[in-house]
């Protein structure tokens, strides 16, 4: 494993618990400050607040319009242009943790307690036509969900079972063919959270320690070290530079000439 060449800069603190970061079109960040209920919005290294009573948002992400899609406690929505908040998906949900926004329009997101009769917890999607249909069952605690970058597999980190794993796409929309893309087990043993692919087919994770950099393959190429235990990650400007959300703080790593997957 070769030595990390990124650079690590903080770019916010003081939070309670920071997740689901991703960067606007219109040049800002937006992540959730999970224990103070808020979305928070970090713009020209000033931070404000983007919602308050957020009814404890975690992951988040944009749809083609830019309307902000958060998976909130029991149900996921969307924030439309005029600031009102439209449900997606509520029936059956509990904890809705990660999303993600396919470029055909289907929404893709996790929910961390367990549903079904296993004891597993849920991979769920929602259609085009909005309808809420069960994705995949096979993860024990899902967490972070990632498109690959031509849109054809969807990556899930399995905080349960400790690694990565990848899906099939069918062309319903549909999750087959699941298998382990990659193991955190091993060497320095790691809890995988949030995550994001790059578009050489890389997977970047939030683990123990840092965000684990993983090549095509599967084979962990790096770690890149972080001060503070990372849950999340999201592209930044131009979907270049990364940025990770961190427990109290939000950190941007400047990844050179690496273009993260654009879904949005």
């Amino acid at each position: 494993m070769q030595a990390s060449a990124y650079s690590v800069e903080k770019v916010a603190g003081g939070f309670g618990f920071t997740e689901g970061p991703v960067f606007s079109r219109r040049g800002y960040l937006l992540f959730s400050d999970i224990p103070a209920n808020r979305i928070m919005k970090w713009e020209h290294g000033k931070v404000t607040v983007f919602r308050e009573k957020s009814n404890g948002t975690n992951g988040l992400t944009f749809d083609h319009q830019g309307r902000l899609l958060a998976c909130e406690t029991g149900r996921v929505t969307r924030t439309e242009k005029n600031g009102s908040i439209t449900t997606l998906a509520q029936k059956g949900l509990t904890r809705p943790n990660d999303i993600v926004y396919a470029i055909d329009g289907a929404i893709y997101f996790s929910d961390l307690v367990p549903r079904d009769a296993s004891g597993k917890s849920l991979v769920y999607r929602i259609t085009r036509q909005g309808e809420l249909r069960v994705a995949n069952g096979d993860c024990e605690r899902p967490n972070g969900v990632a498109l690959a970058p031509d849109q054809r597999k969807l990556y899930v980190a399995d905080s349960g079972a400790r690694n990565v794993r990848v899906f099939d796409i069918a062309a319903d929309g549909a999750l087959g063919g699941g298998r382990i893309f990659a193991d955190l087990k091993s060497d320095e043993p790691g809890v995988p959270d949030g995550l994001k692919t790059d578009e050489s087919g890389g997977v970047w994770v939030a683990a123990s320690g840092g965000i684990w950099v993983f090549d095509k393959e599967g084979r962990r190429v790096q770690i890149i070290k972080t001060p503070e235990p990372p849950a999340n990650c999201g592209w930044g400007e131009g979907f270049h530079n990364l940025y990770v959300t961190a427990r109290t703080s939000v950190y941007k790593v400047q990844t050179n000439r690496v273009n993260g997957t654009r879904t949005y």
